[in-house]
């Protein structure tokens, strides 16, 4: 059996504008996320930016359809957050064999302490 191979690609900054970085993402992304599924990726990540609400449509959207278009290749978004929340996730990806379409935004704050209670 093959290892699994995660490709995680970082296209950079985008237009501030929703519909202009949509554009982006299908002009000229969308083909680093083929290129890498034919070349054998299992897993891939499209690590984008941080982005006012009016990108999550959009972001959610691609997500979905670039998974169901390289399946069985698993393509997930992640969107904002510093280095170290996105290794955090790329690295809970990896591992995450059953999850793939999503749309994550990231905000540098975790998931939280479970042990916490609110009001502490």
């Amino acid at each position: 059996m093959d290892t699994p191979q995660q490709i995680v690609i970082e296209p950079g900054e985008l237009p501030s504008g929703a519909l202009d970085a949509a554009a982006v993402l299908h002009e000229t992304i969308a083909a680093r996320v083929a290129q890498a599924a034919q070349d054998g990726a299992s897993d891939v990540v499209l690590a984008l930016p941080a982005a006012p609400y009016d990108h999550t449509d959009w972001r959610r959207t691609a997500a979905r359809d670039l998974a169901r278009t390289h399946a069985p290749v698993r393509v997930n978004v992640i969107g904002g957050g510093d280095a170290q929340a996105r290794a955090a996730t790329t690295a809970y990806l990896a591992g995450a064999h059953g999850i793939t379409g999503q749309y994550l935004p990231l905000d540098n704050n975790g998931a939280g302490d479970p042990a916490c209670t609110i009001g502490e």
